[in-house]
């Protein structure tokens, strides 16, 4: 038994005083309304409707309990309506996850742009350098990095492409030598950015040759963070890859130096990944909207200061 439809036909023969008139009113037969009544008066074991050939009056029982079901019909019919505006109006919590360092420098811009047209869309940011479990962990939206995805069966956006570059300190290669080609790399000091979407031990390069791939030697230090790595470089500890947006503002104040400035490291897709497509609540849409359209730019723009800041 449908308990919610056999109180709507309940409420609505009590309302007109008649269930011909009720299934009317409920677009279906007066057999329907009347079998709905009866199932509902045999679940509950009580008697709702007094009924003779001439009219209908409601039980004691029966008063009592249309006032429950208008309740609780004027609860489900808010909560419907609350549920499909989340369709059309953006409002409420969106719990987004994004890899670390293009969450710190381009996402939580991102919000903080967003929230100005849509301000009633409140956000809760998670990062981290892994691909979460969307369904599993409860997250909405995800902003992953990765040269390409699984198939995961989530749908995904592609928001934006960025790359890494190899930087070092200028007293590093004072000290060591500038390398010029990726084979001379062997002969210094090589530190790992780890990363869940490229190889730990590998470079793989894009420049005037077409693409060059090296394996690294043992490493002096490793961090799973672009901003610590970029501490790290700029200490004199070595020559490592760095995305364009960790590497920027140490090439523009001259702590650090673009290596090899005629090659770049794998580029790499920026994708929002999210559940379904389908009945998308509008905070989802329109922020992964947003994200296509004002991202791209963003990220060619960091890319394009490269050429200001020289090699």
């Amino acid at each position: 038994m449908d308990t919610l439809q056999t109180m709507r036909a309940f409420a609505c023969v009590a309302e007109t005083g008649s269930f011909t008139a009720a299934a009317q009113q409920l677009n279906t037969t007066t057999a329907y309304v009347s079998r709905a009544v009866a199932n509902l008066e045999s679940h509950l074991r009580t008697r709702l409707l007094n009924r003779t050939t001439r009219r209908i009056a409601l039980t004691e029982a029966g008063q009592r309990y249309l006032l429950r079901c208008e309740q609780i019909l004027a609860y489900v019919e808010e909560a419907e309506a609350e549920a499909s505006d989340a369709h059309a109006r953006p409002a409420g919590r969106l719990r987004v996850h994004s890899m670390t360092g293009i969450g710190q420098h381009y996402v939580i811009r991102a919000i903080a742009n967003y929230r100005q047209l849509h301000p009633d869309v409140t956000f809760e940011l998670t990062m981290a350098n892994r691909v979460p479990d969307l369904l599993d962990e409860g997250f909405d939206v995800a902003i992953v990095v990765a040269s390409e995805l699984p198939d995961s069966g989530l749908v995904s956006q592609r928001i934006g492409e960025t790359y890494s570059i190899l930087c070092a300190s200028p007293d590093y290669l004072a000290r060591r030598g500038t390398p010029k080609t990726p084979t001379e790399l062997m002969d210094h000091d090589c530190l790992r950015l780890i990363s869940p979407v490229l190889p730990l031990d590998k470079w793989l390069f894009d420049g005037p040759n077409g693409q060059e791939m090296i394996t690294l030697g043992p490493s002096p230090f490793q961090v799973n963070v672009g901003d610590a790595m970029t501490e790290a470089i700029g200490s004199g500890m070595g020559i490592s890859a760095l995305p364009v947006y960790s590497a920027i503002d140490g090439l523009r104040d001259g702590s650090l130096v673009r290596v090899l400035p005629h090659y770049k490291l794998q580029i790499l897709n920026v994708y929002a990944l999210y559940p379904s497509r389908q009945y998308l609540d509008a905070k989802i849409k329109t922020w992964v909207a947003y994200l296509r359209e004002n991202l791209p730019g963003v990220l060619q723009a960091d890319g394009a200061g490269l050429a200001d800041v020289g090699p």
